[in-house]
């Protein structure tokens, strides 16, 4: 019922406002549990996804969007639990893992709809980036559910980083045929599967998505992306105390100069 209430008040408005176009919807089983794995660009994918279709679909969101204290805080976790997101702390490492593979694993069991993004974060420059092997593909092999790839499109140039107003633009959304793979059952702790089923999906979201491929995880290129803003901060605060040295140091040999000429 809250989910009902939360997409007709949420839903109705963005597929008003921003009328996101929709390629594959037919993909979607009318009944049955299935995966959505989709690329990642925005906080808002989220929202057009589940607006867009007839059935609910469940994400695994970050535990902070359930624990914030203050009244902001409840706000959001109320927001949140009616859109159907489940908790999970990813600060915990592997045991975090697990809580988000059993959440997955459940929602599957009670014959919904889950959805997943591979990638594990928002991609930090709009490349598809490698996808982890561990939530993914353990639940579908665990539960023999099909994996439906699903490309999010531009979604990123509504409120990149820094804007406050969201850009009135039309987002599109492709979804593809259903991947099967039941050949791969009682396999799910097997690295090179877990790694092959993974890679598999990716490619279909590429293909999907028409994204540039990076072979590396999008949290990996954000710690090199932050790292190269520090780096280039400090060359650049080291730059300006170098002239700063210089002019204060011209300014000396000048005033030297003058006291020199002054006396003779």
């Amino acid at each position: 019922m809250i989910y009902g209430a939360m997409k007709f008040s949420i839903g109705g408005p963005l597929k008003l406002a921003f009328r996101p176009w929709v390629e594959g919807l037919e993909n979607i089983p009318a009944e049955g549990p299935a995966i959505l794995a989709s690329n990642h660009l925005s906080f808002s994918d989220s929202f057009f996804l589940p607006a867009m279709l007839d059935r609910k679909v469940t994400f695994i969101a970050k535990a902070e969007y359930f624990t914030t204290p203050g009244l902001k805080g409840r706000m959001t976790a109320a927001f949140f639990k009616g859109v159907g997101q489940l908790p999970v702390d990813r600060s915990g490492g592997r045991g975090a893992g697990e809580a988000a593979i059993k959440s997955g694993i459940d929602v599957i069991e009670r014959g919904e709809l889950f959805g997943i993004y591979p990638e594990g974060t928002r991609s930090p420059d709009g490349r598809l980036y490698r996808g982890k092997p561990g939530g993914l593909a353990r639940v579908a092999l665990a539960t023999g559910a099909p994996v439906i790839p699903v490309a999010m499109i531009d979604t990123e140039k509504i409120q990149p980083p820094g804007k406050v107003m969201p850009k009135l633009m039309r987002p599109g959304i492709r979804i593809g045929k259903a991947l099967d793979f039941s050949r791969y059952a009682g396999m799910e702790h097997d690295r090179f599967v877990l790694r092959a089923v993974t890679d598999e999906v990716m490619y279909e979201i590429m293909k999907l998505s028409g994204q540039e491929y990076v072979d590396m995880y999008a949290t990996a290129a954000k710690r090199q992306i932050a790292e190269a803003a520090k780096a280039e901060k400090e060359a650049e605060k080291a730059a300006k105390a170098a002239l700063a040295q210089a002019a204060k140091q011209a300014a000396g040999e000048s005033g030297h100069g003058d006291k020199e000429r002054s006396g003779s």
